[in-house]
């Protein structure tokens, strides 16, 4: 039987919410331990969580019974148990307070003892105003509960109770039931594997203040490394400093140049086994000019072709499985499979995966994707167009090392 999931419940309005995932959730035949701040208790009381769970809802460490000697007698504590015995600990909402003393290490409550105390995986809803989101402290403290391992997942846009329209509104309850699902259902495929995972874009400066670039986003960079984490591999992320943020406690480096990712391909090719090069790096070096380019006159930029760094892959390390990814303008689909059969034998890639960038809502800088996969054995695969995470997982399903 699958081990039960925590939900912690905290004092932020959103908490009402929460009743509608637990109902959801257990429909889908999950297990749920509800944990309840103090504050929280005061938004939804425990009864109607009892009745959603069909547990017993924990709020205090201390009841009103506590014998330390049964304790000692038993060798059993009730929140050590709970923490050690879940397969997954979701907050949501999570407010800043809790947050901050998730970040500090401080314990004084039920909820911030068990996730002391967790060895599971653990995701955090944000939900608070958009002032309060913004706040550099509550930031701080976002990044050091994803260094330490944590998945807080950014909150959505919308009207706040507050009447503030912002950042700051917990996610739809479908999305985070279906981001539970992801998590209790990772695969091992990838298990012993160290994979590398390239994303966003280059820059290439034309000044001291201006730059060459393009509109990647680093979306599908990032959701093919989150993925290849959920699927049990060592993953490490070269990600641009203009890309998104994974929302995974992934091992990442990051670049401004290409150059500079250049010089991180080269460091970390020899040390993996799979290499996913997906970002979108310049074909060309701008002939630089000095200090800063008067904008009272024209200017003729020179613009050289650099050399490919995905033809170095295999030079690096001729046993990696190389994935690449080949982004197009203007071709028919037959035309797409044709180029992607041309970018497989120039470097030698194992598989590559092309894409249109000239059609709507898909490719750079969007959540969606249409892909084709052509393998080694002449194969092309067509994947329609959906989220990004969605082209991941079946990217990742159709690997065969």
């Amino acid at each position: 039987m699958r081990k039960p999931i925590v939900l912690g419940v905290t004092g932020g309005i959103a908490a009402f919410k929460i009743l509608e995932l637990v109902k959801l959730l257990k429909q889908q035949g999950v297990n749920i331990i509800v944990i309840e701040t103090l504050s929280a208790c005061r938004v939804v009381p425990p009864k109607e969580f009892e009745k959603a769970s069909g547990n017993k809802v924990l709020t205090q460490l201390f009841q009103e019974d506590f014998d330390y000697k049964a304790i000692l007698k038993a060798r059993r504590v009730e929140h050590i148990d709970v923490a050690q015995s879940s397969s997954l600990i979701v907050i949501a909402p999570a407010t800043a307070n809790v947050m901050a003393k998730l970040a500090a290490g401080i314990a004084d409550d039920y909820l911030t003892t068990a996730v002391l105390a967790a060895t599971c995986p653990v995701m955090i809803y944000p939900s608070m105003n958009t002032v309060m989101w913004a706040n550099p402290v509550t930031q701080k403290n976002v990044s050091m509960l994803r260094s330490l391992g944590m998945q807080v997942i950014a909150p959505a846009s919308g009207i706040l109770a507050c009447g503030t329209e912002g950042e700051g509104r917990l996610p739809p309850v479908s999305s985070i039931a279906d981001e539970i699902r992801v998590q209790l259902n990772r695969s091992h495929s990838l298990q012993g594997k160290r994979i590398l995972v390239t994303a966003g874009a280059t820059s290439e400066p034309i000044d001291a203040v201006r730059l060459l670039t393009n509109r990647s986003s680093g979306k599908m960079g990032v959701a093919i490394a989150e993925e290849c984490l959920l699927r049990g591999g060592q993953v490490t992320l070269l990600r641009a400093k203009t890309a998104v943020q994974p929302r995974y406690p992934v091992s990442e480096y990051l670049f401004d140049t290409s150059d500079e990712l250049e010089q991180l391909m080269e460091k970390h090719i020899p040390n993996v086994d799979v290499c996913f090069h997906i970002a979108a790096v310049s074909d060309f070096m701008v002939v630089g000019a000095k200090g800063k380019l008067s904008s009272q006159t024209s200017h003729a930029l020179t613009l050289h072709p650099r050399k490919k760094i995905i033809d170095t892959v295999k030079k690096l390390n001729p046993n990696i499985f190389l994935i690449a990814f080949k982004a197009e303008a203007g071709l028919t689909d037959t035309q797409l499979i044709k180029a992607a059969k041309e970018k497989l034998k120039e470097c030698q890639a194992d598989m590559v995966v092309a894409n249109h960038v000239d059609r709507p809502n898909q490719g750079f800088g969007v959540d969606a994707n249409e892909v084709f996969i052509v393998t080694k054995q002449g194969d092309a695969t067509h994947i329609p167009l959906a989220s990004k995470r969605q082209v991941a997982q079946q990217i990742l399903g159709h690997l065969s090392f």
